[in-house]
C-alpha cells in the first residue's frame, strides 16, 4: 500500500472514530473513565492491601508484646512532631478530601499518603483506639490526585476523580465495593448525588476491591444466625433500636469535636496533645487490665453477633476512641463506630426482644450511618456483609439513626445540599460545623 493510501485510510479511520463519539458521546465518557479508574483502582487496591496486611502484623505484634502500650505517649509525641513540622497542610485529613471535592484548588500533597500510613501504624502498634478507613481514604485521595494533571482533568473532573478515589479506598479496605461507591457519592454533600460520578465511583471501587483480593488480603466475615419474620411489632422494635443508634452517633460526633477543642485550648504545643492522650489511654488500659478497647477491636465485634457481651462495652470503646483521635493520633473513626454500634446493639438485646446478632448487625451500620450521614451506603454495606435477609431491619435502623443524629457528623466539612429536605430547610450549601 502506498503512503498516500495509508494516510487516506488513517484519516478515514480517525474521522469515523470522531463521528462515532459525536453520535454516542457517553461511549467516550465510559471509555475514558474506565481507563482512569482501572489505573487508580489498581494503585489504590494495592495500597489498601499493603496497609491491611501490615496493620494485621502490627496488631498481632502488639498483642504479643503488651509492654509496647507503655510507649504510646512516645509514639503520639513522634506523630505530633511529624505533622507539626512537616504536615500542617495535610492535617485536615478526610476533611481536606471533602474540601477538594467541593472546591478543587491545589493538588493534594502526595506526602499525605505516607504520613497518614506511618501515623496510623504507630497508633495501632502502640495501642491507640482507632480505625482504618481514614487512612485508606487519605492514601487513596493523595495517590489519585497526583494524576489530575497527567490525565488533563478540569476542576469538575478532578472532583469526580477524588470521589472515585474515596470510593476505591473505602470499598477496598472493607471488602464492600458497592457500599464504597455509594459512600464516595454520599459523604461530601448531604442530600444530593453527583450522577456524573456514578460510573467512576463504582468502577474504581470494584477494581480496587478486586486488586486488594488479588494480593491475598482477607476481610473479616460476619454472620447473623437468625433473622425473624417482618411484623409490625418487630418494625417497632427496629425503630426503637434506631433511636438509640442515632442518639449514640450524635453523641459520638459532638463529643469528639468537643474533646478536640479541649485538647487544642489546654495544650498549645500540638505534639504534646497526643503525648498526653497517650498517657491517658495507656493508663486506662493498665487500670482495667484488658486490651479489648484499643486497636480495631475486631474480635469483640465478631463476638457481639453470637454471644451476650457486657452492656458497657460500647461506652468504653467510645471513650478510648474519642481520647485517642481528639488528641491527634491518626487512623479512622469507622471501625470503632462499627464496634460501638455492634456492642450497643448487643446491649439493647437485654430489653429489646430481637436476636442479639441482628441488633448487633443493625447497630454496626446504623451508628456509622448517623455519624457520617451516609444511610444508603450503610444499608448496602449491611447487605454485602450480612446478606439481604436483614435488609428491612437495617434500612429502618439506618434511616432512623440518620434522622435522629441531627446536624452532626464526624466530618466537619460535609455540606448540606438539599434545601427542600425538611431536616435541612434553608441550610443549602452550609457546612455541618457551621450550624
Amino acid at each position: 500500500m502506498s503512503i498516500k493510501k495509508q494516510k487516506s485510510a488513517s484519516k478515514k479511520f480517525s474521522l469515523s472514530i470522531q463521528v462515532f463519539f459525536r453520535r454516542y458521546p457517553s461511549t467516550l465518557y465510559i471509555f475514558r473513565w474506565l481507563l482512569i479508574t482501572l489505573f487508580i483502582g489498581t494503585l489504590i487496591g494495592s495500597a489498601s492491601a499493603f496497609f491491611l496486611q501490615t496493620l494485621d502484623w502490627a496488631t498481632n505484634f502488639r498483642e504479643n508484646h503488651l509492654w509496647l502500650i507503655a510507649l504510646l505517649p512516645i509514639g503520639g509525641f513522634l506523630i505530633g512532631l511529624l505533622y507539626y513540622y512537616l504536615g500542617k497542610d495535610i492535617e485536615a485529613g478526610n476533611n481536606l478530601l471533602i474540601d477538594t471535592i467541593h472546591d478543587p484548588k491545589q493538588i493534594i500533597p502526595f506526602r499525605m499518603a505516607p504520613f497518614v500510613y506511618i501515623g496510623t501504624m504507630a497508633t495501632h502498634f502502640f495501642g491507640g483506639s482507632a480505625g482504618r478507613e481514614g487512612t485508606a481514604l487519605q492514601m487513596a485521595g493523595a495517590i489519585a490526585d497526583q494524576f489530575s494533571k497527567p490525565f488533563r482533568l478540569n476542576a469538575s473532573e478532578r472532583a469526580i476523580l477524588i470521589i472515585a478515589a474515596v470510593a476505591a479506598g473505602f470499598g477496598s479496605v472493607f471488602g464492600t465495593p458497592l457500599a464504597g461507591a455509594l459512600f464516595g457519592l454520599e459523604v461530601f454533600l448531604i442530600g444530593r448525588i453527583r450522577y456524573n460520578a456514578i460510573f467512576p465511583a463504582f468502577a474504581a471501587s470494584i477494581i480496587a476491591d478486586l486488586v486488594t483480593k488479588m494480593w491475598q488480603t482477607h476481610h473479616t466475615h460476619y454472620h447473623i444466625s437468625f433473622i425473624p419474620d417482618i411484623s409490625f411489632l418487630n418494625i417497632l422494635y427496629a425503630i426503637i433500636a434506631g433511636i438509640f443508634f442515632g442518639l449514640c452517633a450524635s453523641a459520638f460526633s459532638k463529643i469528639i469535636h468537643w474533646a478536640g477543642r479541649i485538647f487544642k485550648s489546654k495544650i498549645s504545643y500540638p505534639p504534646l496533645r497526643p503525648f498526653v492522650g497517650g498517657i491517658i489511654v495507656a493508663s486506662a488500659v493498665w487500670a482495667i487490665g484488658t486490651t479489648k478497647y484499643i486497636g480495631l477491636g475486631i474480635p469483640t465485634i465478631v463476638a457481639s453477633f453470637d454471644q451476650q457481651l457486657p452492656a458497657y462495652d460500647f461506652a468504653l470503646k467510645m471513650i478510648f476512641t474519642i481520647v485517642t483521635l481528639s488528641a491527634g493520633f491518626k487512623g479512622g473513626e469507622v471501625t470503632p463506630l462499627f464496634f460501638i454500634g455492634a456492642t450497643l446493639g448487643n446491649a439493647l438485646s437485654y430489653f429489646i426482644p430481637l436476636p442479639p446478632g441482628l441488633l448487633a448487625g443493625m447497630g454496626f451500620v446504623a451508628v456509622f450511618a448517623g455519624a457520617t450521614n451516609t444511610p444508603i451506603a450503610c444499608m448496602i454495606m449491611a447487605i454485602e456483609l450480612f446478606g439481604s435477609e436483614c435488609g428491612v431491619y437495617v434500612a429502618i435502623a439506618c434511616v432512623v439513626a440518620y434522622l435522629l443524629s441531627g446536624n452532626n457528623s464526624i466530618y466537619g466539612k460535609q455540606m448540606i445540599g438539599d434545601a427542600k429536605h425538611p431536616r435541612f430547610m434553608n441550610l443549602q450549601g452550609k457546612r455541618l460545623n457551621d450550624l
